[in-house]
């Protein structure tokens, strides 16, 4: 006797629950095909508002993580902040998007940039620094963004409240639109994370999450690296993971019984 594969219904219930939340929408299930929906690209052209980051305009900044800094964090864990970091360098380097890193006196207390970044992101710019506290102040690190052509900057780094908040600010005063990530930077304590905040916001920068940040360059699972974002889905809530493991598990129970 097997109850649940012959509860069927029950199961293709639970398929479609899935598939409305959004979990995959990429192969047809069973015998039944889904529709098609808009491709990323035909998305953010229907975006005439430009209310969402365009991945096409946009540059990550990576500011200042650096292993002795990480040991002044204390708003988040540590683990916490280095994976949301390696999150962003994967979906910049999915996204073909250009990443700068930079790293204040690395030969110094505040020790060596992550080698995670570079390591996920190959492609990404690392600009040095003259003692500068403020990457915005280094003219080479300036004309690094200024030559992608972009003008849609996502920044992070550690410390929020000085390393994220200056160059955010006078970029923010050159014209560019900023975006912060605020998990996947750190500070020496809540209350300058939440003044930091408030700092940030009416300045007119506007806080994100990371997750908010792949979910919003991603804008569909009906792209042929659907499963490279469902593992980022996976490694920023690791709980995720096992939505799709249900997911998959349903979609063996649909298959027809082999004789």
């Amino acid at each position: 006797m097997r109850p649940f594969r012959s509860s069927r219904i029950f199961t293709w219930v639970f398929v479609l629950t899935l598939l409305e939340a959004g979990v995959f929408l990429i192969q047809p299930v069973g015998d039944y095909a889904y529709a098609q929906s808009p491709l990323a690209a035909d998305l953010v052209k229907a975006d005439t508002g430009k209310v969402l980051i365009d991945p096409a305009d946009t540059v990550i900044l990576l500011l200042d993580h650096q292993s002795g800094l990480f040991q002044t964090v204390k708003d988040i864990s540590v683990a916490e902040l280095r994976t949301n970091t390696i999150i962003l360098a994967k979906v910049a380097n999915l996204m073909k998007i250009p990443v700068i890193t930079t790293a204040s006196e690395p030969t110094g207390p505040n020790g060596p940039l992550m080698p995670e970044i570079h390591q996920n992101a190959p492609g990404a710019i690392y600009v040095p620094r003259t003692g500068e506290i403020s990457a915005w102040d280094n003219k080479q690190f300036v004309e690094a963004v200024r030559k992608t052509g972009r003008k849609t900057l996502i920044i992070a780094g550690v410390w929020t409240s000085v390393c994220v908040v200056f160059p955010a600010l006078q970029a923010k005063a050159d014209g560019y639109k900023v975006y912060t990530v605020m998990d996947a930077s750190g500070d020496p304590s809540e209350m300058a994370s939440r003044t930091t905040l408030a700092r940030l916001t009416q300045a007119g920068i506007v806080p994100m999450s990371t997750n908010a940040v792949f979910c919003e360059l991603q804008r569909t699972w009906n792209r042929p690296d659907a499963a490279a974002f469902g593992a980022l889905y996976g490694a920023y809530a690791p709980n995720y993971q096992a939505v799709m493991e249900s997911y998959q598990k349903a979609q063996e129970v649909l298959k027809p019984d082999k004789k």
